[in-house]
């Protein structure tokens, strides 16, 4: 069958499944049966009774945050019931809901609400305890949006910022603003209002910020580089140990041309620096050097004779575990590293090379650590090794290093405000690896045949930036989970899977997509991010969509960039939409006869009539409003490949 058939077959067997779900809705409609999904919408009831909130598809609060909270807090709750949406939408925050029921397309997207429900307060005997969350005796009950109360302006928070706190009577939200301050407004006035919330805009507004810290963070750890000299290895002592035992604190020691067969520990705060061919060469047998002492520095060494052991740890050095989570960092923390730091606020390492079959470099509750200009050469078998480097609970820079090999390149741990940048990994497993870590910023790495997945944020982390990146050749090109992200300018490219989006609430623009099997995925239960601005060419695929209601990926009148879906037949500036999880549009750019077919009036009617239809327009990406011409042509170009206009009368391949 040649492809001209192949698409014709494709689009037969397309609009015959979609007459099909038609016909039934049609039937649906026609008895007003009630939807058997439980929690879901039950579209023939006037008012459908609250569902119970942890069953509700819910956004607005992570699970770090959630497992962060005290038993007792209450944070402000808010479910709606749409009229285009089967499930129940939960919000953690009244004022969550408020500022996504606003955003361009919302109403595409879910339909209309047919009833929302937000927390009473009135039945609970509220307090707000020291960071402003609300804390009760009892739940809070249920009570209709339209019908309470709320104190707007207070005193209270929740872990995304300022909280509205309803009330079903006014007394009761009068008294609690009495105490806690704030006005008391209804519904009406609470949808006008605007809140003071952390989203993905005030994390692309940051991004300049973040780098200008990591600077500042950078040159104080080079002021270790200044350190005088009191000690000189193979002149005034015969081993570094016996330096570091007699340095005073704030100097150098410094280590001669040769190798030295040590495993050291720096207990002071002293710079450790080797003149040119100076080795440190370990025993193969645990860490080759533990720093225990705040402002420690590591400069111009080659470190090698690492142990193998790259976890499963019982212990890290004068400590013992308090609960799971130091288990599990100890777990990962005590094993064998090139040099290994804890609780060492403000250590640097910088202009150093590394061996190692199981870690590079751990750091861990060091605030302020610095990696700077190191090349980590880690295990080629992967399943035997860990990290690059390591970072457990100390937010600082790694910057300018080459990772070769190893499991993970960079695994960084509850390190809120870590910035990763301008380094350079090829092989291993992960490249740049996140849990439990937020408000960081990834900035213009370059990864290279990552086997698995080049940028990997996981465990639903909050505000983080991935701008600039290169990633090439690897399963998944980057994969972003959690919530208000900001994804942007990334150049992913000849992955099997380009771009995995699984953050709510998040921003991906300008980003480039080039010849990978898959595009991009949004994969997230609820459409509430911003897809604009981006370049998808020469893909197999240029996206894909899980369940859920319709996607509309074009903001403020523009949208994306995708080879092959206009020409000069839709007009300049264009008319036509562009629906890439469409089995017909979604070929445009790779069958021959799929762009005359998408553009007849059978297939134009059926789609005005899915439009007009409540419930035909889930599990689909829609772009109103695609670019006729690629909108980063520096970062394309970069990839080798062309794209063309849609007022060119030729495409040109290439």
């Amino acid at each position: 069958m040649d492809q001209t058939a192949y698409v014709l077959a494709v689009a037969r067997l397309a609009v015959n499944e979609r007459l099909r779900a038609l016909l039934l809705i049609a039937a649906i409609l026609a008895v007003t049966a009630a939807v058997a999904v439980t929690f879901a919408v039950d579209t023939g009831a006037d008012s459908p009774e609250p569902a119970p909130f942890d069953e509700t598809v819910s956004i607005g609060l992570t699970l770090e945050d959630d497992l962060a909270l005290d038993d007792d807090v209450e944070l402000p709750r808010a479910q709606t019931f749409y009229s285009q949406y089967e499930y129940v939408v939960g919000y953690y925050g009244v004022e969550t809901y408020v500022e996504a029921q606003r955003q361009a397309g919302h109403v595409e997207r879910f339909g209309y609400p047919l009833v929302i429900y937000v927390s009473d307060y009135g039945t609970t005997d509220v307090e707000l305890n020291e960071d402003g969350y609300p804390v009760t005796d009892t739940p809070a009950a249920w009570i209709d949006a339209e019908d309470a109360w709320f104190v707007l302006g207070s005193e209270a928070r929740t872990p995304a910022g300022e909280a509205l706190i309803p009330f079903a009577e006014r007394e009761d939200a009068e008294a609690f603003a009495a105490t806690y301050g704030g006005e008391v407004q209804s519904w009406g006035t609470v949808l006008d209002s605007s809140f003071d919330r952390d989203d993905a805009a005030s994390v692309r507004d940051r991004v300049e910020e973040r780098h200008t810290d990591a600077d500042d963070l950078v040159d104080g750890a080079s002021e270790h580089d200044d350190r005088p000299v009191s000690i000189t290895v193979g002149e005034d002592v015969d081993s570094i140990q016996a330096g570091i035992d007699r340095a005073p604190e704030n100097t150098t020691v410094l280590i001669t041309e040769g190798t030295y067969n040590e495993t050291l520990e720096i207990d002071r705060s002293i710079t450790l620096r080797g003149e040119e061919g100076a080795i440190i060469s370990g025993d193969e047998n645990g860490s080759v050097v533990t720093i225990t002492e705040r402002d420690v520095a590591v400069r111009n060494l080659e470190i090698d004779g690492v142990g193998p052991k790259a976890h499963g740890a019982e212990s890290v050095p004068g400590e013992e575990p308090d609960g799971w989570d130091d288990e599990f960092q100890i777990l990962y923390t005590g094993s064998d590293a090139a040099v290994s730091a804890h609780n060492a606020a403000g250590v640097s390492v910088a202009d150093v090379r590394i061996e190692t079959p199981s870690n590079g470099i751990i750091i861990r509750d060091s605030p302020g650590a610095v990696v700077d200009d190191v090349t980590i050469e880690g295990n080629e078998d992967f399943t035997e090794a860990l990290a690059g480097v390591m970072v457990f609970g100390s937010p600082g820079v790694v910057q300018e290093t080459t990772f070769v090999d190893g499991r993970d390149a960079i695994y960084l741990y509850s390190s809120d405000g870590m910035t990763v940048r301008d380094n350079e990994i090829e092989g291993g497993l992960l490249g740049i690896h996140l849990m439990y870590t937020g408000d960081s910023l990834v900035a213009d790495n370059v990864l290279r045949d990552v086997d698995n997945t080049g940028i990997y944020v996981m465990t639903g982390p909050e505000r983080n930036a991935v701008v600039g990146n290169q990633v090439s050749g690897s399963l998944s090109g980057v994969h972003v989970g959690g919530s208000d992200s900001y994804v942007a300018e990334n150049r992913i490219e000849a992955n099997e899977n380009g771009l995995r989006m699984e953050a709510d609430s998040s921003i991906y623009e300008h980003n480039v997509l080039v010849a990978n099997d898959l595009g991009a995925r949004d994969g997230t239960m609820l459409p509430t991010s911003q897809v604009v601005g981006n370049d998808f060419v020469a893909n197999d695929e240029h996206a894909s969509v899980g369940p859920g209601p319709l996607r509309v990926w074009t903001h403020d009148g523009t949208g994306n960039y995708w080879e092959g879906a206009l020409s000069v037949a839709d007009g300049h500036p264009p008319e036509r939409p562009y629906t890439p999880s469409d089995p017909v549009d979604g070929r445009m750019h790779t069958t021959d006869g799929a762009a005359t077919l998408a553009r007849s009036p059978a297939l134009d009617a059926l789609a005005g009539l899915e439009t007009a239809v409540q419930g035909m327009q889930s599990e689909r990406i829609v772009d109103l409003a695609p670019t006729c011409e690629p909108n980063n042509p520096a970062r394309l170009e970069a990839t080798g490949y062309e794209a063309w206009s849609c007022n060119e009368t030729e495409r040109t391949q290439p």
